[in-house]
């Protein structure tokens, strides 16, 4: 098997496992196994509420957030105990069969091997954000960590597959960048991509938060979105149960960014065209940015009394803007790469 395609199945396996730990949090699953890599003792997900309540009679410090009766159904367990079992089963093994493969490969340079290693770091860290986010009750910012980990590690195989790419001299056309403007670019598209992952972190604050997705009220179009309870501009008087407030307007400062990077990217290009590598890059973010913000919308004009939010709207939410965070950091990422190699010239 070639290193670039196992490196391949590798991201699409990682992006997987985002999504899966996106449909843990809209399940309210992310403290269904109290334990870890355990659940409940067990390393199997079928534990009946008598089951889960004598566990906890004998790890009373492991308790529920929600108090001591809280009980989770086995599709709630199945949810959390398919995401350790993609991410440690899976992956890991697989991740370590990679770096073989790298480290026997004679055609892959220091750069591919670097890169290897680099992944491998990163799922031993990310292991250990797991068992963090565990232990700590899925607190608000070690969900974050444990979301930007993922991503991380997501973008360390996207730096692998490119640099095996390279070296077999087998590198597309879609990811191949001109020098002139990756030299230009590369520091715009380093911040573009800092901004848009400091958005999704909020946006998972506000997820995360009882009450936040609330904080503009559910009053329906106008009053509930774009206004937020009926105003413009609120005042802050709370700043996590109005997170989503801060949330909204890290949005459109973001979004107003990217249209900007369209507008001077296309302006370089021939004829008015969007005829560059970088230009389809970025205005692929910007097309998936403004449709995720879509997405938001819906998301919170979905409320019904009766029903609360359409949450797989969330995790469409959440998927959307971890690609367009992904998408960026590629750009990024073969942009510097492409400059490098030229000052080296």
């Amino acid at each position: 098997m070639q290193v670039k395609h196992l490196t391949g199945a590798l991201i699409v396996i990682t992006f997987l496992v985002i999504a899966l730990g996106g449909v843990v949090r809209i399940y309210d699953a992310g403290e269904s196994c109290p334990d870890w890599p355990t659940c409940f003792g067990t390393w199997g997900f079928d534990v009946s509420e008598a089951e889960q309540a004598v566990w906890y009679e004998a790890h009373p410090d492991e308790v529920d957030s929600r108090g001591a009766d809280h009980r989770y159904t086995t599709f709630q367990l199945f949810t959390e105990w398919a995401h350790r079992l993609l991410a440690g089963v899976v992956l890991g093994p697989l991740v370590l069969l990679n770096w073989l493969l790298v480290r026997r490969d004679e055609e892959l340079g220091s750069e591919a091997k670097l890169a290897s290693s680099v992944v491998v770091a990163l799922i031993v860290w990310q292991g250990a954000v797991g068992w963090l986010t565990v232990r700590m009750d899925n607190e608000h910012w070690s969900v974050a960590l444990h979301l930007g980990s993922a991503l991380a590690f997501m973008l360390s195989l996207i730096w692998l597959w490119l640099a095996a790419v390279r070296d077999r001299f087998e590198q597309p056309e879609w990811a191949t960048f001109d020098p002139v403007l990756a030299l230009k670019w590369r520091s715009r598209l380093a911040w573009l991509s800092a901004a848009t992952l400091f958005t999704l972190f909020s946006g998972a604050f506000v997820s995360t938060t009882a009450g936040a997705n609330t904080g503009c009220g559910v009053n329906g179009l106008y009053d509930s979105w774009p206004l937020c309870n009926g105003e413009l501009l609120p005042s802050i008087d709370d700043w996590v149960l109005q997170s989503q407030v801060i949330h909204r307007w890290l949005v459109l400062a973001v979004g107003v960014a990217l249209l900007v990077a369209s507008y001077l990217i296309w302006r370089e290009g021939e004829g008015g065209q969007c005829g560059s590598t970088l230009c389809k890059w970025i205005w692929g973010s910007t097309g998936l940015y403004l449709v995720n913000i879509v997405i938001g919308a819906s998301y919170i004009l979905s409320w019904d009394m009766v029903d609360g939010y359409l949450e797989y709207l969330s995790l469409v939410h959440l998927v959307l803007a971890s690609l367009v965070f992904l998408v960026l950091a590629t750009a990024w990422l073969g942009s510097t790469v492409a400059a490098l190699q030229e000052r080296r010239l």
